[in-house]
Formats: C-alpha cells, structure tokens, sequence
C-alpha cells in the first residue's frame, strides 16, 4: 500500500466505506442520547457542534477523535469503555491493528451484562419518564426488594441474620 492510497483510505476500509468500529461507536453515541431523550440539536448545542455533526458521528461518516469523544462522554454522563462495548467480534476483527497486521487479539463480548441489553435502556427510559419523582423513587425501592427476595444469598441483612440465628435458616427453606 502506498503511502498516497494509505491517505485515501486513512481510517475507512479499502472499498471506502467507513470502518466497522467508527460505526459500533457512532450507534452507541446514538443510543445513549436517544435514552437520555435528547435530540441531535441539544447533543450539538452542549458540544458546540451542528446537528449535522452529530448525524455524521452517530453513522460512522466521520470519526470522533479521543478529546471529542471524551467531550461527549462527559455530557452523555457514561465512561469512554461505554461506546466500545457489546461490540461484535466481526467488528472487532475490523481494527486498523488487525488489518494491517492480521491478527486480533478477541476478548469475552459480555453478552451476559444486562446493563448492555435493550431492555436496560428502556426500562431506564420508562422510568425517567415518571413525572412524579416520588412514584419514581418508590418504584426503585420496590425494585431494589424485588432483586433481594429473588436472590437472598445477595442481601447482606438476610446473611447476618442466617449467621446470629441457625433456626431462622431452617425456617426459610420450609417457607420457600
């Protein structure tokens, strides 16, 4: 490859289309400020960019550079690992590193974090859009009980009291 095709080429693929990854990190961008219900023009105006900026990012028409990219991680209030995660290995095999050198280091995809899966997102969405914060905060706590009962042995309270009186331990597993 010479050094002139090198610059034609620079951070797209060799058809020209825009790289894998650049694209993964415009759909994460994407999906956060939908989640945070911001439009593309409140995006930019926090940025100090265009609308049409932000459209070009979130497809992978253009890269976000490391500083702006630390930018927008700052507003949309998620660290810089947020934008690289549940990324596919197809995608990951697409890093200029493995391009030129054909080899690519894969690493686990965390398909099992639930903060990754779409349901997370909507549930955090429904739940932002309770207008009554105190609904809201009682529906968390609920929650945060419900996720005790299911799975006791992660309720600190419940291990102290198993611990301080064995006969209560019995009586769990009669009631269960």
């Amino acid at each position: 490859m010479t050094t002139s095709s090198a610059k034609i080429h620079r951070g797209r693929m060799a058809n020209g289309q825009p790289n894998p990854i650049d694209k993964h990190v415009g759909n994460r961008i994407k999906s956060r400020r939908q989640l945070l219900g911001l439009s593309q023009e409140n995006l930019a105006g926090m940025l100090g960019l265009t609308f049409q900026q932000i459209q070009k990012y979130e497809h992978g028409k253009n890269r976000v550079s490391a500083s702006r990219l630390w930018d927008i991680s700052r507003v949309l209030d998620v660290d810089i690992g947020f934008f690289f995660k549940d990324m596919e290995e197809e995608t990951v095999k697409n890093s200029p590193k493995a391009l030129l050198t054909g080899y690519c280091e894969t690493k686990s995809l965390e398909e099992t974090d639930p903060m990754l899966r779409q349901e997370t997102f909507d549930l955090v969405r429904a739940y932002y859009k309770i207008s009554n914060r105190s609904i809201a905060r009682q529906l968390f706590e609920l929650a945060l009980i419900m996720a005790k009962s299911s799975f006791p042995e992660n309720d600190e309270s419940a291990k102290e009291k198993s611990r301080s009186n064995p006969s209560a331990r019995h009586q769990d597993k009669n009631h269960k």
